[in-house]
Parts: structure tokens; C-alpha cells; sequence
């Protein structure tokens, strides 16, 4: 079988096409045909995780040490990328009960990757689940990974139904997922992103876009009672004046110093600040499911590339125009 790889990292152009033995299911396990896969942040991160310092990575040192030892320090370990993808049940372990050959799922592989293949292994009790009758397999493949880290992250935050909500970092693959999902619960929603994203998050629902070029939500009159922000690029200090009086700000991505703040805020101060991972479930992709089914969730893609392009793909999300999710279709 195909597969794209990369033996050392670098930019787009490491990523190259390798004929690779195709996988046999273990017992537990079904082998899938990948239709689409996706390239999110994640990706692009693992692609060239040596230039990763502890101070531009998104977490605690700590975490970057642990994520170093993953992927490797100076060569890549994991050297098949992919984290989301929808394909077709090719065959199954002689222990699987939920799936047959033939069956559409998409799922979730998490931190081992490997979607950037004609074919992929999943356990059965992974996070997987049957592809939305709704959707096509390069739109189904960009719904799984945010819209779950999302539906998690505000489902935990208890937002209700007329609460205002600002989602920062709202064109990326978990902040459009939140959009969506903010919505489903009745929030109102502002949409903070780039110029390129702001058509884009008004399509999924966002009520009021803002261009973090040219205005600063921190300097707004305006309120909000959650404040999402998916990459930790705003202060504490900066958005706690736009925070109702018990409002709350979470971050997907965070720092010791928002660790610290999180716990000083619990202690004291109507004003929270809030640290979260979410860890990505099947029950909740097969939630997701059900809400793409019933119309809440949906899926703009803006390009699709061929495997062959997977290079130019990277590129293409790597410069940060992209209008929504880039898509890798392997068929």
C-alpha cells in the first residue's frame, strides 16, 4: 500500500510516498480503506517538532519533554501523520462484533497517528464510529477530531442557552467545532479569527466575527460569560475586563502561569480562569455523529489535495489562509 511518511523532520517537502506493507487486523481490530484525511494543527506541529522549543510550544515544559521523547528529539518516531480520517471497513479481527467489511466509519487514531495511509488499523473500542449518512468521506474526515475535543470541552463548561460565548481561535479545527457546538447549546456567539477565516465562521453559525488584525476583543465594551481560547494567545489580565462577573476563562492550550492563575481564581475572585484537555472519546464522536446527522454540526471544507500533495497541502495550511478544514483524500 501507499503511504505518505517523513524520516526527518523539516518542512512540507519531507513529507514523500512509500510503498508499505498494508496492515493485518489483529482480534480486536479493524482494517480500514482511509477515503480522506486531514491536515490540522497537530500535524503540522509533529511535521517539524524539532524546531519546537519549550517556549513557543503550547503547554508546560514539562509536556513539551514527554512530547519530545514521543516523536523524537533530532529524527521522527512517528513518522506516518494523520489524526482524523473517514474510510471504509476493509476486514475485521475474528473478535470484532460492532463492524463488518463494507461498513463507513470515521474516527479518531489520537496521539499514534498513522491516517496518512491507504490503510489504517483501529481497535474496535477505539474512536470510531459509523460516518454520518450526510456527509461525504473528505467532509467526515474533518469532523472528528474538533468537533469532539469541542463538544467535551463545552459540555463540561455547562454553557446554557443565552449565554454570550467568545470563541478565540475560531477558524481552527477546535474552534470551529466550539462555534458549532456553542450554538447547539443557545449561546450567543463572537468568533474571534484571521481575515481570511471570517466568512467561514459566519457560515457555521458564529453571530458576530471579529478580525484579531485589526480589533482587539479585549478592548471591547462587550461582555461575555465564557471565553474559549483554544491556543492561549490572551492574558488573564488583558480579557478579564470583558469578563461578566462570574465569567469564565478556559484555555485549550496553557502555560504554568495560567496553571497558577487557575488556582489562584478558585480560591478568590468571582472571574475564573480554567485549564482543560479534553481527551477525545467514542461516546462523544458518536455524539457528534448524531448532532451532524440532525443538522448542528457541519463540515466547510475549503481545499482537498490528492496524497501525491500532501506536501503542497501542508503548505497551502501552513501559510494560515486557509478558509477551513485542508483535506487529503487517499482514493
Amino acid at each position: 500500500m501507499k503511504a505518505i511518511e517523513l524520516s526527518q523532520y523539516g518542512p512540507p517537502e519531507v513529507l514523500q510516498i512509500k510503498e508499505v506493507e498494508k496492515p493485518v487486523p489483529k482480534d480486536n481490530e479493524v482494517l480500514i480503506r482511509v477515503h480522506a484525511t486531514t491536515v490540522n494543527f497537530g500535524d503540522l506541529i509533529a511535521r517539524n517538532f524539532k524546531a519546537v522549543t519549550p517556549r513557543n510550544f503550547n503547554m508546560p515544559g514539562l509536556f513539551w519533554f514527554f512530547a519530545k521523547m514521543y516523536f523524537g528529539f533530532n529524527k521522527p518516531n512517528v513518522k506516518r501523520l494523520g489524526s482524523e480520517f473517514s474510510g471504509v471497513v476493509e476486514s475485521t479481527g475474528k473478535a470484532v462484533t460492532a463492524y463488518k467489511p463494507g461498513d463507513p466509519v470515521f474516527g479518531y487514531p489520537g496521539q499514534p497517528m498513522g491516517a496518512y495511509a491507504e490503510y489504517l488499523c483501529m481497535p474496535e473500542s477505539g474512536v470510531l464510529a459509523p460516518k454520518p449518512a450526510n456527509m461525504s468521506h473528505e467532509e467526515a474526515a474533518a469532523s472528528a477530531y474538533g468537533n469532539i475535543m469541542a463538544l467535551y470541552l463545552l459540555r463540561e463548561a455547562g454553557i446554557q442557552k443565552g449565554q454570550k460565548v467568545l470563541i478565540n481561535g475560531a477558524s481552527g479545527s477546535i474552534g470551529s467545532g466550539a462555534v458549532q457546538v456553542a450554538k447547539h447549546f443557545g449561546a450567543e456567539v463572537t468568533a474571534v479569527c484571521g481575515t481570511a477565516g471570517l466568512d467561514y465562521v459566519k457560515a457555521l453559525g458564529a453571530d458576530k466575527a471579529i478580525d484579531y488584525r485589526r480589533e482587539d476583543f479585549t478592548e471591547s465594551s462587550e461582555t461575555y460569560d465564557f471565553v474559549l481560547d483554544v491556543l492561549g494567545r490572551v492574558s488573564f489580565s488583558r480579557c478579564k475586563k470583558v469578563l461578566s462577573e462570574n465569567g469564565r476563562l478556559q484555555y485549550v492550550s496553557f502555560k504554568m502561569k495560567q496553571l497558577l492563575q487557575m488556582l489562584t481564581t478558585s480560591i478568590a475572585g468571582n472571574k475564573k480562569v480554567v485549564c482543560k484537555l479534553a481527551p477525545g472519546s467514542v461516546e462523544d464522536l458518536k455524539a457528534v455523529k448524531e448532532l451532524i446527522e440532525a443538522g448542528e454540526i457541519r463540515a466547510i471544507l475549503d481545499k482537498s489535495f490528492p496524497m501525491e500533495q500532501a506536501a503542497e497541502a501542508h503548505r497551502y495550511a501552513e501559510e494560515g489562509g486557509s478558509r477551513g478544514p485542508v483535506v487529503i483524500t487517499l482514493t
